[in-house]
């Protein structure tokens, strides 16, 4: 009788293993780079979100932050879980919550500023890195990131300037 092998061998069985061990080493990198740009992305919207409120109270001629008559509220500002910064004007976050911290032009042409630092549940690459949106004497909006962003994290519409 002849006797029939069924199955792998050793050495086809290695030669798997071995290429999905670096289609692994390639896509790990690209997949944390992946997350790192869709989490400052996702700062930078909800940075630019802020912008709303500041030109509502900058056309509006509210020049403090607070909740008194004739102020600036940021309670309308929902808190993240990736940026850190406690709310300026509304009640307190919860633990592992941050918003930008809005500085609130002087009146309707003046500069306003959004800025979000990002913590709490970010990558540790970028830890710490900031996002700021600044309002010229125009009305117009700029955005910018860090160098603990740096260049190669950056989105498209917030670039690196050094």
């Amino acid at each position: 009788m002849k006797n029939l092998q069924k199955g792998f061998t050793l050495i086809e069985l290695m030669i798997v293993v071995a290429i999905i061990a670096i289609l692994a080493a390639i896509a790990i990198p690209q997949y944390q780079t992946y997350v790192i740009k869709s989490q400052v992305t996702r700062a930078m919207s909800e940075a630019s979100d802020a912008r709303v409120l500041v030109e509502d109270c900058a056309t509006s001629g509210k020049v403090q932050l607070g909740t008194s008559q004739g102020q600036c509220d940021t309670s309308p500002i929902v808190g993240s879980d990736i940026l850190q910064g406690a709310s300026q004007s509304g009640p307190a976050l919860p633990a592992g919550m941050g918003v930008p911290h809005i500085q609130l032009p002087q009146d309707a042409a003046g500069q306003g500023k959004v800025e979000a630092q990002l913590g709490n549940h970010v990558q540790s690459r970028i830890d710490g890195g900031m996002i700021t949106w600044i309002r010229d004497t125009n009305g117009s909006w700029s955005c910018t990131v860090d160098a603990k962003i740096g260049a190669k994290y950056a989105p498209a519409g917030c670039p690196f300037v050094p």
